[in-house]
This record gives structure tokens, sequence and C-alpha cells, in this order.
């Protein structure tokens, strides 16, 4: 019976969002230790969603991202991020985007409107973090600015597969918006949200103190807070971004 330990805590520190490991994983799954090196991509399958059905913050059933650690070879098999589609977390409806590759497997549960993104919770076999009330990871569409601020606190709750609470506590978020920028990556080039995120809790450091993540409207984290960079989507938007 799978057990959480201190080292199953430390080691979301490793992944998000969807880092040094995105949107990442627990200290058993550290993104980029092991991980196999290949002479390229193997062929995937992937789905494809029309245009009209990105979402501003993209959340759409089908949507894929693929992304390699900061320094990694463009060779290196990637993380892919892919939205579930609509589910029920804790009784609430909720919508999955489940991380996956090299060793990790991480599902994060999210909601998605017009006032913002909200994280549910999250889960990786034989660990599962619920956040009550909900962390605000992104604001209201229209309330992007430089300079914009929100924090918030949510009891943490962190339990088994068989459902045993095995520690409670508190998380503390603070988010800055830095700047607007472009930048050009494997994926294309983009207009970046450069978002500053510090966490804090009382249940041994579920993620790294402070992180930097970049943010751009229908298309998501170009970088995770994880540090993780975007290297290919299976969606355009329009205007092709």
């Amino acid at each position: 019976m799978a057990r959480v330990t201190l080292e199953h805590m430390r080691g979301f520190s490793q992944v998000s969002g969807v880092g040094r490991a995105a949107v990442g994983v627990w200290a058993v799954l550290a993104l980029g230790s092991c991980a196999p090196r290949t002479s390229g991509p193997a062929p995937t399958v992937q789905a494809s969603t029309p245009v009209s059905a990105v979402s501003f913050y993209p959340h759409e059933p089908g949507l894929g991202w693929s992304y390699l650690l900061e320094g990694e070879p463009t060779t290196t098999t990637p993380y892919v991020l892919r939205t579930l589609g609509p589910t029920i977390y804790a009784g609430q409806n909720a919508d999955a985007l489940q991380l996956t590759g090299r060793g990790a497997d991480q599902t994060w549960y999210r909601t998605f409107s017009a006032a913002g993104v909200q994280l549910l919770g999250l889960r990786k076999p034989g660990v599962n973090v619920r956040l009550d009330p909900p962390w605000l990871e992104y604001p209201a569409e229209t309330g992007w600015k430089v300079g914009l601020n929100w924090r918030g606190q949510s009891g943490v709750t962190i339990s088994g597969d068989d459902g045993k609470v095995q520690a409670q506590g508190t998380l503390n978020y603070s988010y800055t918006v830095q700047e607007r920028r472009p930048v050009d990556t494997p994926a294309g080039k983009f207009d970046v949200w450069v978002v500053t995120r510090q966490v804090s809790d009382t249940v041994g450091g579920l993620f790294p103190a402070t992180q930097q993540l970049w943010f751009t409207p229908y298309v998501g984290e170009v970088r995770t807070p994880e540090g993780l960079l975007l290297v290919r989507r299976n969606f355009t938007t329009p205007g092709g971004r």
C-alpha cells in the first residue's frame, strides 16, 4: 500500500502546470534524471483541435504541448502535457491535464473561466494533493498588465491511494507580472508575459520557493515554473500564433 513520505512531498519541487525539472513531478520521478536520449523524437499519435475551440487559457480536450528542460538538445525525448477534458475532482467539476514522459506521470485538476485559472489539486500514482480553497494560478483574462500582483493561501491535504491523510498544512503563493516581451523558442516566436511566482508551505516544501514562467494567451505556458521550455504543440490559434 502506497504511503506518502517527505521525499514524495519534496519531489513536487521537481516539476506544475502544469522545473528543475511543467508542468513535473516528485523526487522519485525527478525530471531530467536518467532521462533516455534518442537520435530524434519518435512518431506520436496526436489530436487536432479546431482553432475556434482554443480559449485564452487553453484547456480544450485533445490539446498537447511538448517540453524540454532548458539547455537540453532538441533530440531529447520530451515531456508531453495533454488536456484530458472534464472530470470530477473532490466533488467539483474540473478539467484534467496530464504530464507524461521519461518516467513522469502527474495530473493537475483545474477550473478555467474568464475570471482566471484555479488549481484544485494534483495527483501522481500513490500521492494526491488537495488545495482548499483552490490556488489562483492565473488572473482574469482582462487583468493582465505589467506590475499586476495577486496572492493567496490554500489549505493542503496530502493523502495516499487508500485515501488516508498523511499530512496537512497551508500553502502561500504570490505572483508578480514583471514584463511583456518577445521570445524565440524551438516552438516559434511568442509574445510572453513574464511572471515570477513565490511559494511557501508548512508540509515540507512542495514547490521551489521562487520560479519564473512565461505565458502567452491562446498558447499556454511557453516556459513552465519548473524550467521546461515549449518545443512543440499540436494546435494553432488565430493569426497563426
